[in-house]
């Protein structure tokens, strides 16, 4: 009598569901396995970015709701980012630099010509209120941010290899980076900072991988794995802040974008002392082709006493500064600097991409339809503001971004720049 049960010829045998219930038994058990693996993994995903969170956001005296949904919270100036560095810990704060570069180009100098005159700027959220004296504005970082990014540890980096290099004339490595630029520059003397009035545009972004900025940058040592950066200018980046708002951005690296530095205030580094401005915010109102345009000026320097790097925005707003153990070639002087713009270009369906650089014209349209820099100046070993000599340019591929360099009395010297990427001679 035992064990199987069959109704074939009139008898019944016991025993195949035992079998088919283990193996529903046995798969049931499995998509449990895997769903507490995966849920593990999401909940210490999520616990590694709660705690980035709770680094990066620190407990603000109050916050302010910009216009545009960011979050701008006002942090006491000893509770900044900055001092979570080791070698911060018992920093006292300099709340003004020693010296500023003498000769300083007038920016509110009226052109002679009114079409070329520009209009001031602001930042978004200060249409909702303003920081205490006392505290710095700090754009919060959500969590959607850090989840944009590849990794908790890369969020707020640029991905390596992301510098003009002129010099260079490998294509392998233009063509290896993803990214381009249309770029002023000079090199061979020793520099202790730069300047520029920057046109400000809404360029348009083809992919939200993609990004497109505008800006100075203060370079030190080689193009290899110990370069030294400071970066400072406007930049759209979906990826970063979620949106195509355009921004005021800093950025610095003492090894070439590997481990060290970050953009704004997204890591320890940069201290900041101005109340008024936040890294990273939406800058308001922006340029409109053939219509009025408005530009933002950076000038960033070394402080002859202390070495530290200092930058300020407009006329009268000194940021903060880079402190000089950052860094190592930069600790001593640049050794070149660049003016100009960068987009990511990531071949979109293997052609290249449609994101805008600059206004997403070429240089050859003139004042109101091309982006431009003015007044652009270096800060020699006298700490004097100086016209930059020998300017050279680069683009990758000037049938997609270009740049045309110029002077006069009334924008020094100056040069327009940008492109739509993608065209009939850019594919």
């Amino acid at each position: 009598m035992g064990g199987r049960v069959d109704f074939t010829g009139g008898k019944v045998r016991r025993g195949g569901s035992g079998g088919v219930l283990m193996v529903v038994w046995l798969w049931c058990f499995l998509i449990s396995v895997a769903s507490a693996a995966r849920l593990s993994t999401e909940s210490r995903q999520n616990l590694q970015v709660e705690n980035h969170l709770n680094r990066l956001n620190k407990p603000p005296v109050k916050s302010i709701k910009s216009p545009d949904g960011d979050i701008i919270d006002c942090v006491h100036i000893s509770h900044q980012p900055a001092f979570d560095h080791p070698y911060l810990k018992d920093h006292k704060i300099q709340m003004r630099p020693n010296f500023h570069p003498e000769g300083l180009f007038h920016d509110n100098k009226v052109s002679a010509n009114p079409k070329e005159r520009t209009n001031p700027i602001k930042q978004l959220w200060h249409v909702n209120g303003k920081c205490p004296e006392g505290t710095i504005p700090i754009r919060r970082t959500k969590k959607d941010d850090v989840l944009r990014a590849s990794s908790v540890k890369r969020y707020g980096k640029k991905k390596h290899r992301s510098i003009p290099q002129p010099r260079s004339a490998d294509p392998d490595l233009i063509n290896q980076s993803g990214h381009q630029h249309a770029i002023a520059y000079v090199e061979g003397d020793k520099y202790y900072g730069a300047k520029a009035t920057i046109n400000v545009w809404e360029p348009r972004i083809q992919q939200a991988n993609e990004f497109s900025l505008s800006q100075l940058w203060i370079l030190g040592g080689s193009f290899g794995q110990d370069l030294n950066s400071i970066e400072a200018g406007w930049q759209v980046s979906p990826d970063l802040y979620g949106d195509n708002n355009t921004r005021l951005f800093t950025y610095w690296t003492s090894d070439a974008y590997q481990a060290t530095g970050c953009y704004n205030l997204l890591c320890s580094g940069f201290i900041q002392i101005n109340s008024e401005i936040a890294m990273g915010a939406s800058i308001s109102p922006v340029s409109a082709y053939r219509n009025s345009q408005y530009d933002i000026s950076i000038l960033i320097w070394k402080d002859p006493t202390e070495g530290h790097w200092w930058m300020q925005f407009g006329n009268g707003f000194v940021l903060g500064y880079w402190p000089s153990f950052l860094f190592s070639y930069l600790a001593d002087s640049a050794s070149m600097i660049e003016w100009g713009g960068e987009v990511v270009n990531s071949e979109p369906d293997g052609q290249h991409t449609s994101t805008q650089m600059g206004s997403g014209h070429f240089p050859e349209e003139g004042f109101g339809k091309a982006s431009y820099f003015r007044n652009i100046q270096v800060v020699d070993g006298s700490n004097n503001l100086k016209a930059p000599k020998g300017i050279g340019t680069f683009t990758e591929q000037s049938n997609c971004y270009d740049v045309q360099t110029g002077s006069n009395g009334d924008w020094g010297h100056y040069f327009y720049y940008g492109g739509p990427g993608k065209n009939p001679n850019c594919a």
